[in-house]
Parts: C-alpha cells; sequence; structure tokens
C-alpha cells in the first residue's frame, strides 16, 4: 500500500506540474482558443444575459431537439443550422474572476491529479510486468481518458481539432511522465 500512496502522490504531483508546464510556458492550453475584441465579448456577454434567461447550463445553438424524433423539423432544422455559425456555450450567469483568483480551482486541479494517480498506481499495481510496460500502462490511462472524452467532444460538439490533439500532447506527456514516477514507486517500495 505504501508503494500505491507514494507512487500516486508523485504521479499527481508530475502530472501538476506538466500541466502547469503546457499551459505556461508552452502553449498546449492555447490551441483552438481565441479572444474576441473588448467590444465583441461586451455584445457577446449582453447577448447571452439577456438571451439565456433558463440559468446556468450548457447551450448548443442552433438545436432543436425536437428534431431528433420529427423528420420534418429536421429538415427545416438541418438548412437553419447549415446557414448559421455554431456555438457550443457553457453559460454561468455570475460572473467569476479565474484571472486573480484562481487559488480554488488550482487546489482542486492538484486534488483530482493526486486522486487519478493514485487510482493508476492502484491498477497499474495489479500488472507483474516490468518497469517499462507499467509506464506504457500509465501512459495508456492517459490515452484512453483522452478517447473517452475529449474526442467525443471533438465529434459531437465541434470542438476544434487542434484543441483535441492539444489534449492529447497534454494527456499523453503528462501521464508518460506521471508513469515513470508511479512504475518507480512500485518498484522501488516492492510492489
Amino acid at each position: 500500500m505504501k508503494a500505491i500512496l507514494i507512487g500516486g502522490l508523485l504521479g499527481g504531483i508530475v502530472m501538476f506540474f506538466w500541466g502547469f508546464v503546457a499551459h505556461t510556458i508552452l502553449p498546449l492550453g492555447e490551441f483552438g482558443m481565441h479572444q474576441a475584441s473588448d467590444g465583441q465579448q461586451d455584445a457577446v456577454l449582453a447577448s447571452l444575459k439577456e438571451n439565456l434567461q433558463m440559468g446556468e447550463g450548457v447551450y448548443i445553438v442552433p438545436m432543436d431537439m425536437a428534431a431528433m424524433e420529427n423528420p420534418e423539423v429536421a429538415k427545416s432544422f438541418g438548412v437553419r443550422a447549415l446557414a448559421n455559425p455554431y456555438a457550443f456555450i457553457v453559460y454561468q450567469p455570475q460572473g467569476r474572476d479565474m484571472v486573480n483568483n484562481m487559488g480554488g480551482n488550482l487546489a482542486l486541479e492538484a486534488g483530482t491529479n493526486v486522486l487519478s494517480a493514485l487510482l493508476v498506481a492502484l491498477l497499474v499495481s495489479f500488472a507483474t510486468v516490468s518497469y517499462g510496460s507499467r509506464v506504457l500502462l500509465v501512459l495508456g490511462t492517459g490515452v484512453f481518458g483522452w478517447l473517452a472524452n475529449a474526442v467525443p467532444m471533438w465529434n459531437w460538439y465541434r470542438f476544434p481539432s487542434d484543441f483535441t490533439l492539444a489534449a492529447l500532447i497534454e494527456q499523453g506527456v503528462g501521464w508518460l511522465l506521471a508513469g515513470l514516477a508511479i512504475a518507480w514507486a512500485l518498484r522501488r517500495f516492492g510492489r
């Protein structure tokens, strides 16, 4: 159990610091993201405030759920969808300062990195294979996570391809590095 705890802690720390490097030193966190001008942001925010009265949630524009069940509605929706832009909006009516007040986000990120690495360390500890194979198993869990989460967001919700590929690099490199730490701890502390 000691090997799993140390491996998970080390792997989580490695993932957290790799995330820092990927988002602040490398441009991986910026691929596919764009910043509108202040005037454009003000116009979009005013429109969201005025028009999304249902409150917090995920909005897809254009969308018509009745089109899934009614062929006539589907046909008219298809024409409308092809003639207009598309937006996937994560909307919260209350403001939030994520530039000057990110301590809570960082703490949550660190915590989820450690919990993820603990789970992976536990799973990999059952494999009676070489150090290198354990590293590859951890890398495989990272790629699995990317395939199970980022690719469906690209496929169904049209997340940008460069954003999705940057996520693969971030997850792949991160879990490879974490795998080195986890496999080392499992070998060093007898698992």
